[in-house]
C-alpha cells in the first residue's frame, strides 16, 4: 500500500510531551522505542502500557483522521481488549475502536473494515483478528504506524503474534512497515533449564522473531522505588493419599459407570456418534479421578455434580447431540451418587466442620487442608484480598464451593472463582469476569479462585496475597502470578509438597529468574537483532496477486474449517472436513464444490499439506474469494445500495389529467363525461346525473366506465360516458367555479367560515391547482344528461342584478327574509344560512298552516309559540309573526364509501326537518333542489375513486410504453396493486401480492440454480435474498418513482381538495416520470419500505394474472429485477447406481413420474449428513429450487381456483399449506421417511417420536394449525427437493410437477377449511377488542423452547406457556391457548 501524504496541522496537535506523572524508566523506555523496535521487559505493574500509551501520543499526528493511518494494540485475552482500550481514550485524544471475536468479526468482510479505519485511529484487538485481516488482505502492514504487542512473550511457535511477524512483517522487511512495540514481564514462557544459556537463547528468539531490542532497567531497584514487591514463602505441606480402599473402590465404581454409558453410546448404531460420547466419557472420568486423587472425596463429589448440571458445559471442543449429551450428564450424575454415598447422611454435617478428621476419612487431601490453615494465618488482615492460583478449571469451581462453606465459620470473606477457556475447559463469560474482579476490588470479594487468566489480564491492583496452589508451569507464569501481589507488604506463597525437590529447586531457579534475564538482556543490547530466515518461494505459501491475501500449511485447516462452517446446514448436520487415515484423502461436505482431495506422500503433516492444497483448489473455483474467505461470506456482505438509508417521507401522486392552470380570460375548452348514478338502496330523495368537465381527454378506460360503491345503506352504481367537447366563456367558466366552490364548501363544512375567501380566489388568473368541473345535470324527455345551468347559477342569487331578471309566477305570495320581500317561489328550492346559528338548511316548501305563533313542543315537554321559542331561546323578536313557517332540512355530510358490508354512521342529526321563520333566513343558491345537494354529496367519493383510477392508468401508460410485446392489463388490476388495505377500499393488493412474491421468487430461483451449478443452497439462497427481499424490491420501486403510486390512506371528504378553489397557495410540484410522461406532487406522506416492496410484488402479480408469465417478466424487468427464463443445460457430476441406493420403482411409482435420470431422485433424498463418498452430493439445491416452484404451482392453483375471494384469503391459505409442517405431513403419510439417506442419529429419534404422533392425529388434512408437536425440517424438505429433481428431469415443466407431487398433498385446502395461525387470530382478537398483549416470554432449555404468551383483557389476566423443541411450535400452541380461554370468557360475558 502506497503511503499517502499526511498533512498536519501543527497548532491544532495535543502534545506529543511525555506524560507528567512518567517515571524516569518509562521515559528511557519511550526513547527508546521512539527510535527502534523495542520490547519493554518491565515488572508487572510498572506501567508498561503508559509507556505504549506515551509512544501513540508522540506517532498522534500522523494518525489523526483523515489520515489514512492507524495504530494497532494487540492483546491476547479478550478482556483485555476494554481495559486498555480505556487506558488509551484517558490519555490521549485518539479514538478508539475495540474488537473481539463474540462482536461477529470473523464475518466482517473489507468495506466494514474499510468504515473501522476510516473512524478510528487506534484499534485495539485480539491478534488472531489482525492476523486474518492480514492474511485475507483486509489490513496492509503499510497502513498501520504503530504496532504494539501486549504479552509479547506469548510470539513463538503458531501463536498469532508470531505469525503476524513471521508470514507478514519479516516478508516485507525493504518495505513500509510499521513500530513494533512489544510489553512483558517476562521474555521467557518455558520452564528454564540452564539459566543463562537457555534465557539468553529464548530471549534472542524472541528479538529475532519481533525484529526488536529488549529495553529493561539497570538494576530491580529501579522499580523498587515504584513498585511494591511482594515477600516470596514457601509453604510446604505432606502428602497425604486417602484411605486406599477408598480410592481403590470408588475408582473401580467410575470405571463401571464410564463402561457401562459407553455401551449405551454403543447403541446408538452410529459409530461416530459413539466415538465422540466415549472421547467426552474419558474427559469426565480422568477430570473425577484427578479430583478424587488430588482433592478428595468431597471436592470429587462436588465436581461430578458440576459435570451433571445441564446449564454448564466444561467441556467446550466436543459438542454432542442430544442423545450423548443426555449419556454423559448421567454418567456425572450416577458419578456423584457413588461419592455422596460415602459422605456423611446426617443433614448437619459439614465438611468444615472438622478438617483434620474429614482429611484422615479421605474426604479432603492434605494439599487441601494446608490451603485452608494458611488462610486461617491471614485472619487478622484487614481487607483480605487474596488470588489462589490453580491449575485447573474444575479445580478453581470446587475450591470455590469449600471456601463458601468454610469462610463463614470464621469471618465474613467471601469467594468466588474465575476462570478462562484453558485446556478447552469453558467456564466464564468476559462479562461475568468484570463483574467478579470488580467487586473484588470494592472489597465484596475477598477470595478469587483463578486459572492463568488472571496471571496476564484483568488488572486487580488491589491485591494483598498470592498464593500458588499448584505450581507455576513456566518462568512467564511465576512472574506475572508474583506480579499481582502489587500492595505494600504483601506476600506470594508457594504451595510445595514436601519432599518435592524438583518442584522446589524449579520455582527456586524461577525467584533468580528475573535477575538472569535482565542482565542477560542489558549483556546483548548492544548486539543488533538477528534476522529470520524466510523462505520467499515456500511452497507452503499461498499469495493471491490480485489482493495479497495469503495462506500458509498452518492457517489453511482454521480457513477450512471457516469455509465449511458456512456451508448450509441444520440441527442433524454441522458440515465440516473429514480426514481417512487409511486413504489420506481430505472429505468434504456434500454441499462443497470438490468433494475430497488427496495428495501423494506421508507423514504426520499430510493432513495439513492436503488442506491447503483443498483450500487452494476452493480458491481457484471460487469457492475462496480473491480475499480468501468463503465466497458466501462476500455474498452476504452489504451491497453500496444498501447502506443508503431508505427515507419514509415519499410523494403523492396527482394525476396531471386534474391539475392545469387557472384561466379566467379566454374560453376554455372542456371535455364532457356523463355521470350516471343509479341509486341501489331506498332513500325519499332521488340522486341525480352530474357531469365531468376536463380540459383534456381522459384514456379509453376511464372515458366507458362502469362501478359500483358502497354507501352505509347500499350501492350506488356509477357509470361514465362521454359526452363530446363544450368550449365556456370565462364568464360561464366563473359561474361553474363559483357553483362548485359554493356546494362543496357547504357540504364539507356546514357553514359559511371559509367560502368567502373561496370565492375572494376566483379571480386570481395563473395559478397551478385542480381544474376540472363538477356541475348539476338535467334529463329531458329521457335524453342523456345535459347541464343544469339554471341550478349552476342559482349560486349568483345574492346579487340583487340577478334578482331582477325573476319575472311574474303562478305563485304571487311574497315573503320577508334577510335578503328582502321576495317571491316564494325563489324561497321554494333554495339553500339558506340561519345567521342567528350559522346553520345552513335547504328549503323544500312552505308549511301552509303553520306561522309564528304556532305551538312549538320541545324536547322536556314544554309548549311554546315559535316567536316565544326564538324570544327565549336566541332573544330575538320575530316582526312578521303572521307570515308561514319555511320547511327546512339540514345539510347533507359528504359521504364516505365504505368496506363492503361494512357500515357507516351517518352523520346527519336526529331532528332532520326542521321548521323556520322566513325573516331569520339569508338566501345563498336559488334554485337548487334538495335531490342536487344529495346527488353532490356522493361527488367526493365517486372523484377519489375516478382520481385513484386515473392514477393506475398514468402507472400504466408509463409501464408499457416502451413495451414492444402484445401486454394487456386492466386498469382495474393495476389499481388493485397500488391500493393497501389501509386505504379501507372494498379491494386491496394483498392477493396480487401473494402471487407475485410467488412468481418472483420462483423465477429467481430457477434461474439461480441454473445459472451457478456450482454453487450451494446457502450462496443460492443469499443471492435469491438480493432479488427478491424487501430491501431489493424497495429500491428498484423508488428508482422507477412507484411510491407516488401507492395509495395507502383510507378517503377522508374533509381532505379533498374542491377543483378551482385557489384561494390556498398551491403546493403542487410536477414530477417528470419520462421523456412522454409526468405527473403531480401534492404533498409527501409516510410510506414503509415494506409498502413498497409489497406494491412491487402485486404489480407481479397483476401482470402475471392477466398477461401470464411474460407479462409479469416484462414488467419485472421494467422495474429493474433482472430474471429471465433462458435455457441454460444443466451439467451433473452425479455418478451412482441408484437401484443400489434407493427403491427408484417404488418412488416412481409413488410419484406417478418415471425419472429419465434416476440420480436426480438420490440426491433429492440423500440428507447432508451421509457423508458416505458413495454418493457425491446432498437435497440442498434440489429443495431450494422445490420450494419455489411448489411455493408457486399452489399460490397459482389456489389464485385461479377461487378467483372471487376477498383479499387476504388467499395468503391465509398460501401460508396454511405451504410451509414445511405441511410438507412434512405429506411426506410422513407417503411413507417417504423410510427412503431418507442419512446418518443422523438424532434425526432417526426424532423421525421414529414423529410418526409416533402422527398417528395419534386425528385430522387427515395436511395442511392448517393443528398439529401440536414440530416436524423435523428434514420431511418436509424431501417434498421440496422430490418437486426440484421433477422439475430438472422433466425440462422444467412445472405442470408435471404438480401433477406429480399434487396427490402427495391431497386434500388440498379451500377457502372454507382455511384457518388463521393462532398467533395471528390471536394478535387480531386482541386488537379488535382492545386487549393489550404483552411481549411473549422466551426461555430455551433441554434443547426445548417454552414460550409464554400474556393478555390482559378488561383487567384480567390470561396467560399460558407451552413447551415444544422449536420456539414456533411453542408459540403457537400458547397463542391456542390464551385464545380458547379468551374466547370462553367473551361468550359467558
Amino acid at each position: 500500500m502506497d503511503q499517502a501524504p499526511v498533512e498536519v496541522d501543527d497548532p491544532t496537535q495535543q502534545s506529543a510531551d511525555p506524560l507528567p506523572f512518567a517515571r524516569s524508566y518509562q521515559l528511557e523506555a519511550l526513547d527508546a522505542a521512539i527510535k527502534k523496535n523495542t520490547i519493554v521487559f518491565l515488572e508487572t505493574g510498572s506501567g508498561k502500557t503508559l509507556i505504549a500509551i506515551m509512544l501513540l501520543r508522540s506517532y498522534a499526528y500522523l494518525l489523526r483522521k483523515p489520515s489514512p493511518f492507524i495504530a494497532v494494540f494487540l492483546v491476547p485475552p479478550v478482556v483485555l481488549v476494554k481495559q486498555q482500550a480505556d487506558a488509551i481514550k484517558m490519555h490521549t485524544d485518539l479514538k478508539v475502536g475495540m474488537y473481539w471475536g463474540d462482536m461477529g468479526v470473523d464475518f466482517w468482510d473489507i468495506k466494514m473494515w474499510k468504515e473501522q479505519i476510516e473512524k478510528y485511529e487506534v484499534l485495539v484487538m485480539t491478534p488472531q483478528i489482525l492476523l486474518n485481516n492480514l492474511r485475507h488482505s483486509f489490513f496492509k502492514l503499510s497502513m498501520i504506524k504503530v504496532l504494539i504487542f501486549d504479552e509479547c512473550h506469548h510470539a513463538r511457535g503458531n501463536h498469532a503474534y508470531a505469525c503476524i511477524m513471521r508470514d507478514f512483517f519479516h516478508r516485507q522487511l525493504h518495505s513500509e512497515l510499521p513500530r513494533i512495540f512489544g510489553m512483558t514481564a517476562s521474555p521467557i514462557k518455558s520452564k528454564g533449564g540452564n539459566p543463562e544459556l537457555s534465557y539468553w537463547k529464548t530471549i534472542d528468539e524472541l528479538e529475532t522473531v519481533m525484529n526488536s531490542k529488549v529495553y529493561t532497567c539497570v538494576d530491580e531497584s529501579v522499580l523498587a522505588e515504584f513498585i511494591p514487591t511482594s515477600t516470596p514463602k514457601f509453604r510446604t505441606y505432606r502428602h497425604r493419599e486417602i484411605p486406599s480402599a477408598l480410592y481403590t473402590h470408588l475408582t473401580n465404581q467410575l470405571k463401571d459407570l464410564k463402561e457401562k454409558h459407553e455401551l449405551s453410546a454403543k447403541g446408538l448404531d452410529l459409530v461416530e456418534s459413539s466415538q465422540s460420547i466415549s472421547k467426552k466419557l474419558m474427559k469426565y472420568f480422568s477430570a473425577l479421578t484427578f479430583c478424587l486423587e488430588e482433592l478428595g472425596v468431597w471436592l470429587a463429589s462436588k465436581a461430578a455434580l458440576s459435570f451433571s448440571n445441564n446449564d454448564t458445559d466444561f467441556f467446550a471442543w466436543d459438542k454432542l447431540d442430544v442423545m450423548g449429551e443426555r449419556i454423559v450428564k448421567s454418567f456425572s450424575l450416577e458419578a456423584y451418587k457413588s461419592f455422596a454415598r460415602l459422605l456423611p447422611s446426617d443433614p448437619n454435617w459439614m465438611i468444615a466442620d472438622d478438617f483434620i478428621c474429614n482429611m484422615n476419612k479421605g474426604f479432603l487431601t492434605s494439599k487441601v487442608v494446608c490451603l485452608i490453615q494458611l488462610l486461617l494465618e491471614y485472619s487478622a488482615v484487614t481487607n483480605l484480598r487474596c488470588i489462589v492460583f490453580v491449575e485447573r478449571v474444575i479445580t478453581a469451581v470446587v475450591l470455590e464451593s469449600l471456601l463458601n462453606e468454610f469462610l463463614p465459620k470464621h469471618n465474613d470473606w467471601k469467594s468466588k472463582y474465575i476462570a478462562g477457556n484453558n485446556s478447552g475447559m469453558q467456564s466464564q463469560t468476559r462479562k461475568k469476569h468484570n463483574e467478579i474482579v470488580e467487586e473484588f476490588r470494592n472489597g465484596v470479594v475477598n477470595i478469587i479462585v483463578a486459572t492463568s487468566i488472571l496471571e496476564e489480564g484483568l488488572d486487580v491492583q488491589s491485591c494483598n496475597l498470592v498464593v500458588r496452589f499448584d505450581p507455576s508451569s513456566t518462568v512467564c507464569s511465576f512472574i506475572q502470578s508474583r506480579g499481582r501481589a502489587r500492595m505494600q507488604n504483601s506476600d506470594y506463597v508457594l504451595m510445595v509438597k514436601r519432599g518435592d525437590s524438583n518442584t522446589y529447586s524449579r520455582l527456586q531457579n524461577y525467584l533468580a529468574s528475573g535477575d538472569i534475564m535482565r542482565k542477560e538482556s542489558l549483556r546483548h543490547s548492544s548486539s543488533p537483532c538477528s534476522s529470520l530466515e524466510i523462505d520467499l518461494e515456500d511452497d507452503g505459501f499461498y499469495m493471491v496477486e490480485s489482493t495479497g491475501a495469503s495462506l500458509t500449511v498452518e492457517s489453511s485447516i482454521g480457513l477450512m474449517y471457516f469455509y465449511c462452517s458456512r456451508l448450509p446446514s441444520d440441527g442433524y448436520f454441522k458440515p465440516a472436513p473429514r480426514w481417512d487415515v487409511e486413504t489420506c484423502t481430505l472429505y468434504l461436505p456434500k454441499s462443497c464444490p470438490i468433494l475430497h482431495v488427496r495428495v501423494e506422500g506421508s507423514g504426520k503433516f499430510l493432513k495439513k499439506i492436503t488442506c491447503f492444497e483443498a483450500c487452494k483448489q476452493l480458491h481457484k473455483i471460487g469457492a475462496l474469494t480473491d480475499n480468501l474467505v468463503p465466497d458466501v461470506v462476500m455474498e452476504e456482505a452489504p451491497q453500496e445500495f444498501e447502506h443508503e438509508p431508505y427515507a419514509d417521507e415519499q410523494s403523492s401522486y396527482v394525476p396531471s389529467e386534474l391539475v392545469k392552470p387557472c384561466s379566467t380570460d379566454t374560453s376554455i375548452s372542456y371535455h364532457c363525461y356523463l355521470i350516471e348514478l343509479d341509486q341501489k338502496f331506498g332513500c325519499d330523495i332521488p340522486i341525480n346525473d352530474f357531469v365531468l368537465g376536463m380540459r383534456s381527454k381522459l384514456d379509453r378506460d376511464i372515458s366507458d366506465l362502469q362501478f359500483d360503491l358502497e354507501f352505509g345503506r347500499g350501492f350506488l352504481s356509477v357509470k361514465v360516458k362521454y359526452g363530446g367537447e363544450m368550449a365556456l366563456n370565462p364568464k360561464q367558466v366563473l359561474h361553474c367555479r363559483k357553483f362548485q366552490i359554493t356546494i362543496f364548501r357547504i357540504i364539507m363544512d356546514h357553514n359559511l367560515d371559509k367560502l368567502k375567501e373561496a370565492l375572494g380566489g376566483l379571480c386570481s388568473g395563473g395559478n397551478l391547482g385542480f381544474d376540472y368541473l363538477l356541475l348539476p345535470g338535467i334529463r329531458v324527455h329521457q335524453r342523456p344528461s345535459i347541464i343544469d345551468w339554471q341550478c349552476v347559477i342559482s349560486v349568483l342569487f345574492p346579487d340583487e342584478e340577478y334578482r331582477k331578471e325573476h319575472i311574474d309566477c303562478s305563485l304571487p305570495r311574497v315573503l320577508r327574509t334577510k335578503n328582502g320581500v321576495l317571491c316564494t317561489c325563489m324561497i321554494r328550492n333554495s339553500l339558506v344560512w340561519t345567521p342567528h346559528n350559522g346553520s345552513l338548511y335547504c328549503i323544500t316548501g312552505l308549511l301552509d298552516e303553520m306561522n309564528g305563533n304556532s305551538l312549538l313542543r320541545l324536547s322536556d315537554g314544554t309548549v311554546l309559540t315559535y316567536k316565544q321559542y326564538y324570544e327565549t331561546k336566541h332573544g330575538i323578536n320575530l316582526c312578521s309573526d303572521k307570515q308561514l313557517l319555511l320547511k327546512g332540512r339540514r345539510i347533507f355530510h359528504a359521504k364516505k364509501h365504505v368496506l363492503r358490508g361494512g357500515k357507516q354512521a351517518e352523520k346527519e342529526s336526529s331532528n332532520i326537518s326542521v321548521e323556520l321563520p322566513p325573516e331569520l333566513c339569508s338566501i345563498i343558491m336559488s334554485p337548487i333542489s334538495i335531490s342536487c345537494l344529495h346527488t353532490f354529496s356522493f361527488v367526493p367519493s365517486i372523484m377519489y375513486h375516478i382520481e385513484a383510477l386515473l392514477t393506475a392508468v398514468n402507472l400504466k401508460n408509463m409501464l408499457l410504453d416502451q413495451c414492444t410485446q402484445k401486454v394487456i392489463i386492466p386498469t382495474s388490476k393495476v389499481l388493485e396493486a397500488i391500493t393497501t388495505k389501509k386505504c379501507q377500499d372494498k379491494f386491496h393488493l394483498e392477493s396480487l401480492e401473494a402471487l407475485g412474491d410467488s412468481f418472483l421468487k420462483y423465477a429467481a430461483s430457477q434461474q439461480l440454480f441454473r445459472t451457478y451449478q456450482n454453487n450451494h443452497e446457502g450462496l443460492l439462497s443469499v443471492k435469491k435474498d438480493r432479488i427478491v427481499s424487501n430491501a431489493a424490491l424497495c429500491r428498484v420501486g423508488c428508482d422507477r418513482k412507484l411510491p407516488g403510486f401507492i395509495r395507502n390512506e383510507p378517503f377522508d371528504p374533509k381532505k379533498w381538495i374542491i377543483p378551482g378553489d385557489f384561494s390556498e397557495p398551491c403546493l403542487l410540484k410536477e414530477e417528470v416520470l419520462s421523456s412522454e410522461r409526468s405527473m403531480y406532487i401534492r404533498g409527501k406522506r409516510k410510506i414503509k419500505s415494506k409498502c413498497i416492496a409489497d406494491v412491487v410484488e402485486a404489480l407481479i402479480g397483476a401482470f402475471l394474472s392477466t398477461g401470464g408469465e411474460m407479462a409479469a417478466m416484462y414488467f419485472m424487468n421494467w422495474v429493474g429485477i433482472k430474471v429471465d427464463f433462458t435455457y441454460i443445460p444443466y451439467t451433473r457430476n452425479f455418478s451412482v447406481q441408484p437401484e443400489k441406493l434407493v427403491n427408484v420403482k417404488h418412488l416412481e411409482s409413488l410419484l406417478n413420474y418415471s425419472f429419465r435420470d434416476p440420480s436426480l431422485l438420490v440426491e433429492a433424498l440423500t440428507h447432508g449428513s451421509y457423508m458416505l463418498p458413495e454418493i457425491p452430493g446432498c437435497y440442498q439445491r434440489l429443495e431450494f429450487l422445490g420450494d419455489a416452484v411448489l411455493d408457486y404451482l399452489i399460490t397459482v392453483y389456489l389464485y385461479n381456483k377461487y378467483p372471487g375471494m376477498s383479499p387476504g384469503v388467499l395468503t391465509d391459505m398460501r401460508s396454511a399449506s405451504v410451509n414445511n409442517d405441511c410438507y412434512a405431513r405429506s411426506a410422513v403419510k407417503a411413507e417417504l421417511h423410510k427412503h431418507i439417506l442419512h446418518t443422523s442419529h438424532k434425526l432417526h429419534k426424532d423421525i421414529v417420536y414423529t410418526i409416533a404422533n402422527f398417528r395419534r392425529l386425528s385430522t387427515e388434512s395436511t395442511f392448517g394449525w393443528e398439529s401440536e408437536t414440530s416436524f423435523p425440517k428434514v420431511l418436509g424438505d424431501i417434498i421440496e427437493s422430490l418437486g426440484g429433481a421433477i422439475y430438472v428431469d422433466s425440462g422444467y415443466n412445472k405442470d408435471i410437477v404438480f401433477r406429480s407431487i399434487r396427490p402427495l398433498l391431497e386434500p388440498l385446502i379451500t377457502p372454507e377449511t382455511v384457518t388463521l395461525h393462532p398467533a395471528r387470530e390471536l394478535n387480531e382478537f386482541c386488537s379488535k377488542m382492545h386487549y393489550d398483549m404483552k411481549k411473549p416470554l422466551k426461555s430455551f432449555q433441554n434443547d426445548a423452547a417454552t414460550i409464554t404468551i400474556e393478555v390482559e383483557a378488561n383487567g384480567v389476566t390470561y396467560k399460558h406457556s407451552s413447551t415444544a423443541s422449536d420456539r414456533k411450535t411453542a408459540k403457537k400452541l400458547a397463542c391456542k391457548e390464551v385464545l380458547r380461554s379468551l374466547k370462553e370468557s367473551t361468550l359467558t360475558i
